[in-house]
């Protein structure tokens, strides 16, 4: 068994754990590997090993990724942008992912659903939010989100599936998890409002390597993690 494979089992073995802690079904919960700086050889081997949904946060060194696993015949895998994104890379984004997690102003929306291509499904996008409130964090501030979601929601070629946050990380559980609900919080008051477009309002993006079991008790649907299964990275990748 390779490290990344068996680094995978343990993962989904510690979501499970958790869900159990928190008294919620092991399938409530999704894992995203987070495959940055790791090369497509490393994303081959973990979906080999069944897993089918990879996060990026680097715009050209996934591009580069999704078309060297192409031409190795690759079957296709779910791609996630889970990097800050700027206005001049909406639009290999909107071509080539299927989610989008780092939606945080109607500028970065707009230009997503105008260039997502007809032929391809709706772009799944979640709102990233700052639930720190430091000025130099990305995100909509929690007071915010819901104006972002009713316009990004209202928007063509976008499908609105949820919130995400990265907060500042907290050493003791009940840190962490505290830190969670304030996204928790603001994803329920989105879904509380309802209407056109939040039909499938069902993501809760939270939680990586170190605080998956946190995230999972404050309610999260999506863990992102790629130390855990990739190992350490070594190298920085260029944007």
């Amino acid at each position: 068994m390779t490290m990344i494979v068996n680094n995978l089992q343990q993962v989904q073995q510690r979501i499970a754990r958790a869900c159990a802690q928190a008294g919620r079904d092991p399938g409530s919960v999704a894992l995203l590997a987070v495959s940055k700086t790791f090369g497509p050889e490393a994303v081959q081997e973990a979906a080999a090993a069944g897993q089918s949904a990879f996060g990026e946060n680097y715009v050209q060194e996934a591009l580069d990724k999704m078309a060297a696993l192409c031409a190795l015949g690759h079957r296709p895998l779910e791609w996630h942008c889970i990097g800050p994104l700027q206005s001049n890379k909406t639009r290999p984004v909107a071509e080539h992912f299927d989610w989008v997690h780092t939606v945080d102003r109607p500028k970065i929306a707009e230009r997503l659903s105008a260039q997502r291509p007809a032929h391809l499904p709706p772009l799944q996008v979640c709102l990233q939010l700052n639930v720190d409130g430091g000025a130099t964090k990305a995100g909509v501030p929690p007071g915010e989100a819901l104006a972002l979601a009713r316009a990004v929601a209202a928007l063509p070629r976008l499908t609105l599936r949820g919130v995400m946050s990265i907060p500042e990380p907290a050493s003791e559980f009940e840190a962490q998890r505290a830190l969670h609900l304030r996204a928790k919080d603001v994803f329920d008051q989105i879904l509380a409002t309802g209407g056109a477009g939040l039909e499938r309002f069902d993501t809760l993006s939270l939680g990586m390597t170190a605080d998956l079991e946190a995230a999972v008790a404050a309610g999260s649907t999506l863990v992102r993690v790629g130390s855990g299964i990739f190992g350490g990275r070594v190298r920085a990748a260029a944007a």
